[in-house]
């Protein structure tokens, strides 16, 4: 966007995207159970379209203006010395970008991904709304499943302290601490990677 897009398409699309950043995941969830869950109901024999691939697609819009925004801005920090140097040596704009821009800026869009995967991973309300939670491993994306956090949210009330079920969801969510530390770790890594 801040190489591509004119100024005039910054001027829209920067708001937008920034504003879809704030959106809470209920809403996505809802916008998924109204609208994309019936249509892909359409498609299974069942009739629910609730399934995988509803999650995925809701978990995939709300992450990706997450992504976006913080690329964006890494893209944008570059130096301007980077692209007048490129452009002294003769480079097009598209070389620039591809052999320039983005490698000098890899480190924060890796991070950007690292960030959008571990709002995702940890996300329990929009998936838990299209998902379809049930407690069986999915043999295609058109199954209902359920994740981690929503078996945990669901069922933690209804056990009794020391029970192989209420042991079960502790050590999901001591899964779920795990992942979610590793993720953090890469992004530390990442960040400590950048050259500019």
């Amino acid at each position: 966007m801040t190489e591509i897009a004119p100024a005039w398409g910054r001027k829209i699309l920067q708001p937008v995207i920034e504003l879809l950043v704030g959106i809470p995941s209920v809403v996505y969830g809802f916008i998924g159970l109204t609208v994309l869950v019936p249509f892909i109901g359409h498609f299974k024999s069942s009739g629910s379209g609730h399934s995988v691939l509803a999650g995925t697609i809701v978990l995939s819009i709300m992450i990706l203006p997450t992504v976006t925004s913080i690329a964006t801005d890494a893209m944008a920090s570059l130096p301007k010395s980077l692209r007048e140097g490129s452009y002294a040596l003769g480079a097009t704009r598209w070389q620039t970008i591809r052999r320039v821009l983005v490698p000098a800026a890899l480190p924060t869009l890796m991070t950007a991904v690292v960030l959008g995967m571990a709002r995702a991973f940890g996300e329990a309300l929009a998936v838990q709304m299209v998902i379809g939670n049930t407690r069986n491993l999915p043999e295609s994306i058109m199954d209902t499943a359920g994740t981690l956090t929503t078996i945990i949210t669901l069922n933690m009330g209804h056990t009794t302290y020391g029970s192989v079920e209420n042991n079960t969801l502790w050590s999901m969510g001591l899964v779920l601490l795990v992942v979610s530390f590793m993720f953090i770790l890469i992004i530390r890594y990442l960040s400590s990677r950048r050259k500019i």
